[in-house]
């Protein structure tokens, strides 16, 4: 059975100390998860850090791991950022978390220009705090010991400015005229999914976009919701 993860932000162990856990981790892991004295759990910070061990004492908001094992795992070779169109119900949400479950780097909310959902300066700050719970959970629920990061919401102009920052930047577009397959991809590389809303990507943005060094690709014949698009692609580039 593979140890379940609880997160602590400031997460310092060696082999043979112990580490407390409290607050609602503590709390889901005792009273949720039912924890109990010698079973195998394992802490990470979300940066990489990964502690295993096996439960030493257990109370109501408290729970104390005996550490067997510290590892500092290396960020991976592709440094994968969805650039997520914001789209109307939960389906950008969606993406972010199955995204997150396949191992994405990062996340950037977009403000496309047909997105039906928009984030003003007051909706930002719960919006972006919500995205970020979700990439939590699912990073936790993968065991990952690199949790994405949420970075703030971007408009085209910011998007277009912020390319030079990838070795690659991909745009999921049905018009694209080169196929995923065919994109040469580098064993290690900082990679920008770019995912239009529901309307797709207007004609204007793919201008700019493809001017500032982007290439516009296509999945094939079908075509897929935002909501899975960028998970596909994820998959498919870790797996090659």
């Amino acid at each position: 059975m593979v140890e379940p993860l609880f997160y602590k932000e400031y997460l310092q162990a060696t082999v043979g100390s112990v580490v407390t856990l409290t607050g609602p981790e503590a709390k889901h892991a005792v009273s949720v998860r039912r924890m109990q004295t010698g079973e195998a759990v394992q802490l990470t910070n979300g940066l990489g850090l990964r502690v295993k061990g096996t439960v030493s004492a257990t109370s109501s908001s408290s729970l104390e791991l005996k550490v067997s094992e510290v590892i500092s795992e290396s960020k991976p070779d592709l440094e994968i950022t969805l650039v997520q169109a914001l789209a109307k119900g939960d389906r950008d949400e969606l993406a972010i978390q199955a995204a997150t479950e396949l191992g994405v780097f990062s996340v950037i909310p977009w403000q496309a220009a047909r997105s039906i959902s928009r984030w003003d300066s007051v909706k930002e700050v719960k919006a972006r705090a919500r995205w970020q719970q979700i990439v939590n959970e699912a990073g936790k629920q993968s065991l990952r010991a690199f949790w994405p990061e949420v970075k703030p919401s971007v408009s085209t102009v910011d998007l277009v400015r912020a390319l030079g920052e990838f070795d690659l930047v991909l745009v999921l577009d049905v018009t694209g005229s080169q196929a995923l397959s065919a994109v040469k991809v580098p064993k290690q590389a900082s990679i920008a999914i770019v995912v239009g809303p529901e309307g797709g990507i207007a004609s204007d943005e793919l201008e700019v976009l493809a001017g500032a060094g982007a290439q516009l690709v296509t999945l094939g014949a079908n075509v897929l919701r935002t909501s899975t698009a960028g998970p596909a692609v994820i998959a498919a580039l870790t797996l090659r």
